[in-house]
């Protein structure tokens, strides 16, 4: 799949400005951000449901939206809501399914019969969706919506409504995918999903603002991440973000984890900062991880620093 200045506007509003794209076949790539940032507009695109304003889109080889009929038979699409008919059957829905697909009766028969196995659903065929737990639905949404063996998966937020155990038995569900050969989108506002996936796009107010494997993201930050160890970590953290060059301070438990808005030799800095204020605070350096990618990328376009977001 590839994507070369995607732009979609609604009136004067940008949802999505200018995005270049290029996911590689069996892979699991993420789109992580905020709501808002133009997740759920992009992949709309890219699956021919939504028109561009601007840009070029080449998905299994097809163009889009031009051939996005063509493309429908080859992709499947799963949203937050679970598109499930609650009143039928656990098999009746996947019958149905099969049917809007026209997947010929005997090898919709077969390919049921393999989803059921796959998703634990042997007990519960004749079980109204209606009455599945959160976790269920889920894995009956996604049973649907490989149905027809796709080549390339949408899925947009669709572990927002249930518990942690499901979304780790779902990100599994989706690993077997890839391992077959499935290439995968992905939205999600998680960072603990988004580390799963073999490569990461942050969307921030329609921009794409980084773009790469989670480990590259992350080494991108080398030096600029700092945990801060205080007696009174809230009077400590008023202190450090008033230090210059200091991008955010967040609270984990009760120490400070301090990101940067560039590689410099801040340690002193900021323990200077904290005896000044009367604080006795002991400061490391730590390795970055995802969640300050994420701010550093968003953050740090308000703040000017945009092309240290970006790998």
């Amino acid at each position: 799949m590839r994507a070369r200045g995607l732009t979609k506007r609604f009136g004067a509003l940008v949802a999505v400005d200018h995005v270049d794209l290029s996911v590689p076949r069996a892979t699991v790539y993420g789109f992580l951000g905020p709501n808002g940032s133009g997740k759920s507009t992009t992949i709309r695109m890219l699956c021919g449901l939504l028109t561009p304003s601007e840009g070029d889109i080449d998905v299994l080889g097809l163009r889009i939206p031009e051939q996005a009929e063509a493309l429908r038979r080859r992709i499947g699409y799963m949203t937050q809501r679970f598109s499930l008919f609650e009143d039928l059957t656990v098999r009746e829905n996947l019958e149905f399914l099969a049917a809007v697909q026209d997947i010929p009766r005997a090898d919709a028969r077969r390919r049921i019969e393999e989803l059921v196995e796959q998703y634990h659903f042997q007990d519960r065929q004749a079980q109204l969706a209606g009455t599945l737990s959160g976790g269920q639905k889920q894995r009956l949404a996604l049973a649907g919506a490989v149905i027809q063996s796709p080549e390339l998966l949408f899925l947009d937020e669709p572990t927002s409504a249930v518990d942690p155990e499901s979304r780790r038995d779902f990100w599994e569900k989706l690993f077997d995918l890839a391992d077959a050969g499935t290439t995968l989108l992905v939205s999600t506002h998680y960072m603990d999903e988004a580390e799963r996936c073999h490569r990461l796009a942050i969307l921030d107010r329609g921009v794409l603002v980084a773009d790469g494997t989670p480990a590259t993201l992350s080494a991108a930050l080398d030096g600029r991440t700092l945990a801060v160890s205080a007696t009174q970590p809230r009077q400590a953290q008023r202190l450090l973000a008033a230090v210059p060059g200091v991008l955010s301070v967040a609270q984990i438990g009760n120490s400070l984890r301090v990101l940067l808005a560039a590689q410099d030799d801040a340690q002193g800095r900021l323990e200077a900062a904290l005896r000044a204020g009367g604080q006795q605070a002991e400061v490391t350096p730590v390795e970055a991880n995802l969640e300050d990618v994420f701010v550093s990328a968003t953050r740090g376009r308000e703040d000017g620093h945009a092309g240290d977001a970006a790998a």
